[in-house]
């Protein structure tokens, strides 16, 4: 049968330049223009960029401190020994300088003293040691803008304030330095002396207000309500200045006196709940002798009281001194009704809503000019025609050959596949065209032919051939497109473009959970990269977390520069990225806490997700008081998920699967990423809570199946050529190129920008405890050459184990207390190291040396275990 129509379609979007391989990308991906002038000045730039090496700025924080304790020692020692240097500096060293740092001490003393701002310059010395900190250490304990501008407009004050003491040519002139005698005597020529002193009292007023934040409205209230309290008051009734202060020495006692008494009281009650401390500061509180010393100084139940009204006392005296016992009594009635909770509610609603971004507002998202372009190989219009039409003809060919009659071919270019859509004649069975694959891929000489039988919703059948010019899909493009810059999702990632070249963006928080597999150089981790990229080009730091495990140690390694911003790690941790697979477990069980502490503000404040939670707390619903705090977004991204399976076993694989279970309502997200998807990897509870999946080209069907469900990851072409599954639907995507120069330039703009705000830690996981740690401690015995190694906290569960069962077997341990091979080969080498167990007897078990329990517990009493 002819064919009646053949229609061949192109995307407007496919006119772009395309390029053919990443690898040719990185290749060339420099422009010619360029290389000569970089190849010129290689050795110039390696210079400079080792003089801007993170070891070379230390140095330069650490001399910059050096520089600051000089300074600091020269000018204290310059106040002691002023005319001396003065007169030696000026007699160019023939006089003796009586300075500590000799030569040096007196010319910088007499520059920054004299020159400058006169005693009060000793704040440099206070300011270049700030730089230095900041320098060596990495972070600042304050704002250091903030503190530059404050400690030299109080240096410059002071200098004025000094100078209008002192004589311009006068011996005590250094003591304003230049700066004020020079300002001051201009002041005092043009007004009158009053008006000087009038502008500097102003001054010091604007300095306290700007820079230091006092507030003088409160002062002045003061200051008034006292003048009137002093108006109402006679004269005659008015105190001395003794009187005022022995009625004051008795209501102090009297006030301990009532305090000690509820100090007591609030023991009793407590002493139930908090025994173990309370029955020692109760029988302390009986000391009569000692009241006075120790019954104020803790006041730790107290703390539980701090809404009891103490100004009553205060007010009581007054009303005492000044007013009847009747006026007392209403007033102290009164008190209970003037402070009611819905007027603190009310205030509380008032505020303005909450924003997560405020105490961060300099942030300065990536700007998109740090991607790169990848310029595509240009392909005429009749050679990609061409090639649709030898493709359509041997596909029509093949399918005619099979007794397969076709009435219609529609084509469909993407990056790197195009979509031939064929209709087929009544009566066809679909399966017969399913069948033909390996046919013709034979007929189009091509790799990575698909065949969709049928496609959903359309009503066709589908056959997916790569193109000999393929398109690299460039990050840049992604994250520029509609799509992408209008989406109102929480967590939007950007993976790539699909057959029809739209762009593919999803949102991690409703997938809520991804896995990622593919074998080995098929854009796996250029595929993590993307999902990073997307999230930091959308989401606020105080928004969003990354936990980032890295077992590979080579490819979050970049990520380590926006520590203090995105990533979130233990308490007393000094790298936020994970590379110890040792620590992963403790990481997991860290964000189980975190998961169950979040269930629980939820539940408090009566909220079903992470989302209707912030927007009650922003919108001041929910108070801080309580307990209640803004959760930002939590992303787990484990790089290489087989080998910490392969290393710990059941001990990852239980907190990931609670987690894939449980954490999706509070915000904490999971990304996974394997190149070994095999069954033992990949289990049934991985799967069943990882609804997401991506598949990057795999080896065989049996892969595929693991991943997906079903085959077609094992005909991908690689180079970025993914499936995506979000349930029911299976995608085909090219993933977005982001090469590792961008991402470095991504990290690094953040960190520069992080220096002009204000500085941040990274975000602290609750601390649990460690399960790897050993209980006992570290043992290191003589006749045991257990080299100082940590005890693992299962290794006397074990000995009793061995002991009870007779059996040194590795795997017994393994499978009897559900341990992963390494850490039970770790126990049974300790088991051997403490006389337990004999050596190793290649695959044979060790022998068993103890014979009894009784045996075991004398040698682990020895040890102090037990």
């Amino acid at each position: 049968m002819k064919v009646t129509s053949q229609v061949i379609t192109r995307n407007s979007k496919t006119a772009k330049p395309v390029n053919t391989r990443h690898a040719k990308v990185r290749k060339g991906s420099t422009p010619k223009g360029k290389r000569k002038s970089s190849s010129k000045s290689s050795g110039g730039s390696s210079f400079f960029q080792q003089l801007k090496s993170p070891r070379m700025i230390q140095v330069y924080g650490v001399l910059l401190m050096c520089f600051a304790l000089l300074l600091f020692v020269s000018i204290v020692s310059f106040y002691f020994h002023a005319h001396n240097n003065i007169h030696f500096v000026l007699s160019d060293g023939q006089d003796a300088s009586h300075n500590i740092a000799r030569t040096v001490g007196a010319y910088l003393a007499y520059f920054f003293v004299n020159d400058l701002f006169g005693v009060s310059s000793i704040g440099f010395a206070f300011l270049f040691f700030l730089y230095g900190w900041r320098l060596t250490v990495g972070k600042s304990p304050v704002n250091l803008l903030k503190t530059t501008i404050n400690v030299i407009l109080t240096m410059a004050w002071l200098s004025m304030f000094l100078g209008l003491f002192v004589r311009p040519d006068g011996d005590y002139a250094f003591v304003a330095g230049y700066f004020g005698t020079l300002v001051d005597t201009f002041l005092l020529a043009s007004v009158q002396k009053a008006v000087t002193y009038l502008i500097v009292a102003v001054l010091l007023v604007i300095i306290l207000i700007l820079c230091y934040d006092i507030p003088l409205s409160e002062w002045f209230g003061r200051i008034q309500t006292s003048i009137e309290e002093r108006k109402q008051n006679p004269p005659a009734e008015r105190k001395t200045w003794k009187q005022r202060k022995q009625t004051t020495a008795q209501e102090t006692d009297t006030r301990h006196e009532d305090l000690d008494d509820l100090y007591v009281t609030d023991h009793g009650c407590l002493s139930k709940e908090y025994h173990g401390a309370n029955v020692v500061e109760f029988e302390t509180e009986k000391d009569t002798d000692e009241k006075t010393e120790y019954s104020n100084s803790p006041f730790t139940p107290v703390k539980e009281d701090v809404e009891v009204p103490f100004e009553l006392v205060s007010n009581e005296v007054k009303d005492e001194t000044f007013g009847s016992e009747d006026d007392l009594e209403e007033d102290v009635e009164e008190v209970p009704e003037e402070e009611p909770h819905e007027l603190t509610a009310e205030e509380v609603r008032n505020l303005e809503p909450y924003d997560p971004r405020k105490e961060l507002s300099t942030y300065e998202f990536p700007p998109i000019d740090l991607l790169n372009d990848y310029p595509a190989k240009e392909a005429t219009e009749e050679l990609m025609k061409r090639e649709l039409l030898d493709n359509k003809k041997r596909i029509e060919a093949t399918l005619k050959s099979f007794g397969i009659p076709i009435r219609k071919i529609t084509a469909t270019i993407g990056p790197t596949v195009t979509l031939y859509e064929i209709i087929p004649d009544e009566g066809v069975r679909i399966s017969k065209i399913k069948n033909l694959e390996d046919d013709i891929a034979l007929s189009l000489a091509a790799l990575g032919i698909r065949i969709i039988a049928p496609i959903p919703g359309r009503g066709t059948i589908g056959i997916e051939v790569p193109n000999k010019n393929s398109n690299i899909v460039s990050m840049k493009e992604i994250i520029s497109s509609d799509k992408f810059q209008n989406n109102k999702y929480e967590l939007p990632i950007g993976l790539g473009r699909t057959i029809s070249n739209e762009a593919f963006v999803v949102d991690l928080a409703k997938m809520p959970h991804l896995l990622v597999a593919g074998a080995t150089g098929q854009g796996k981790s250029v595929g993590l990269n993307a999902i990073i990229t997307s999230l930091l080009y959308t989401k606020h730091p105080a928004e969003m977390k990354f936990v980032l495990i890295d077992p590979k140690k080579v490819e979050f390694t970049l990520y380590s520069a926006i520590e203090n911003y995105y990533l979130a790690k233990l308490p007393d941790e000094e790298e936020a990225i994970i590379n110890d697979v040792k620590k992963v477990v403790h990481v997991l069980n860290s964000l189980c806490k975190e998961m169950d502490d979040r269930y629980d503000l939820l539940k408090m404040a009566r909220m079903r997700n992470i989302k209707e939670y912030n927007a009650k707390f922003c919108s001041r619903g929910l108070s801080p008081a309580m307990g209640h705090r803004y959760l930002p977004y939590i992303v787990l991204i484990i790089d290489e998920f087989g080998d910490l399976i392969m290393t710990a076993g059941r001990e990852v694989e239980q907190p990931l699967a609670r987690l894939a279970q449980l954490a999706r309502a509070i915000g904490i997200h999971l990304v996974i990423a394997t190149q070994r998807p095999s069954v033992n990897i990949i289990t049934g509870s991985i799967k069943a809570n990882f609804p997401a999946r991506i598949a990057f080209r795999v080896q065989s069907g049996v892969d595929s199946k693991t991943i997906l469900d079903t085959t077609g990851a094992n005909q991908l072409i690689g180079k970025g050529d993914m499936l995506i599954s979000t349930g029911s639907d299976l995608i085909r995507l090219q993933c977005a190129f982001v090469d590792t120069p961008e991402v470095e330039k991504i990290a690094n703009y953040i960190q520069e920008k992080s220096e002009l705000s204000p500085l941040l830690h990274p975000y602290e996981l609750p601390d649990v405890p460690d399960p790897a740690a050993g209980d006992a401690g570290n043992f290191d015995d003589g006749d045991d050459d257990a080299g100082g190694d940590a005890i693992d906290s299962l290794f006397v569960d074990a000995a009793v184990l061995v002991v009870q069962t007779q059996q040194g077997s590795t795997s017994l341990i393994q499978r009897r207390m559900k341990l992963g091979y390494n850490r039970a080969g770790r126990i049974m080498d300790q088991l051997s190291e403490f006389g337990i167990v004999g050596k190793a007897n290649g695959s044979k078990p060790r022998e068993v040396l103890m014979k009894t329990e009784a045996q075991l517990r004398d040698l682990l009493a020895s040890k102090g275990l037990l």
